[in-house]
């Protein structure tokens, strides 16, 4: 599989087979995503993988903190920005995205108990095998941050190559205290998003949805062409 494949055909996958991922596939993935860019080569990224017992344990753990507090814990930084309603076209493209996803799902927009039940579904890691955590050293700024995407999109893409489908999730920074908890992360570190990994299912109602992207004349300005 070339670049462009991997690009084109990585999706946000929910809903996974429930086949194990070799750890040798893991490794390697994760030992060569190390080589994506860094600025002042500060490399920031923090990970932690879990699967078997560890990966349940979180699971059955999610499930009851969930239920005592579905809203989540505080979170530590905002996962989309604030007065977002203001902000015609961003707002436009979240709304899109609920619409096309709870539509494949046949999910009506007034049915608050089944929405529910699907967003819990994030904290299973939508039934993958292998869940991905990274973290941030608090002391980092933006660019760190956004040396952390860059990994992220390596390691996805690295995991298409392998014939397997990922999906980040920022939703884990709504249970920073009790994800940071059962990891071990210290006060010095920040939790910035959970990562499923695994086999997609090729039946999912979930797995049909591919968002939009806009086009590139509305992204893009060509200086000099």
């Amino acid at each position: 599989m070339n670049v462009n494949d991997a690009v084109l055909s990585r999706r946000s996958i929910r809903a996974f087979l429930d086949r194990p991922v070799a750890p040798d596939i893991v490794r390697r993935v994760l030992q060569t995503a190390l080589r994506a860019p860094s600025g002042c080569n500060l490399q920031p990224w923090i990970v932690h993988v879990l699967t078997g017992d560890r990966l349940s344990a979180l699971k059955a753990l999610m499930r009851g903190r969930v239920a005592e507090q579905p809203e989540g814990e505080m979170t530590e930084y905002d996962i989309t920005p604030p007065g977002l309603r203001d902000m015609s076209d961003y707002q436009r493209r979240l709304m899109e995205l609920g619409q096309d996803l709870y539509g494949h799902l046949g999910i009506a927009r007034g049915d608050k108990v089944a929405r529910a039940a699907w967003n819990a579904r994030n904290f299973e890691f939508f039934g993958a095998p292998i869940g991905l955590f990274c973290a941030i050293d608090r002391r980092m700024g933006p660019p760190q941050w956004a040396d952390l995407g860059m990994f992220l999109q390596t390691i996805m893409l690295l995991l298409r190559e392998e014939g397997l489908d990922s999906c980040a999730q920022e939703s884990w920074a709504l249970y920073p205290a009790t994800v940071g908890g059962f990891i071990g992360l210290p006060e010095t570190q920040m939790l910035f998003c959970g990562m499923a990994i695994g086999y997609a299912d090729p039946d999912a109602p979930a797995n049909r949805l591919r968002a939009r992207r806009e086009a590139l004349e509305d992204a893009v300005t060509f200086h000099g062409f």
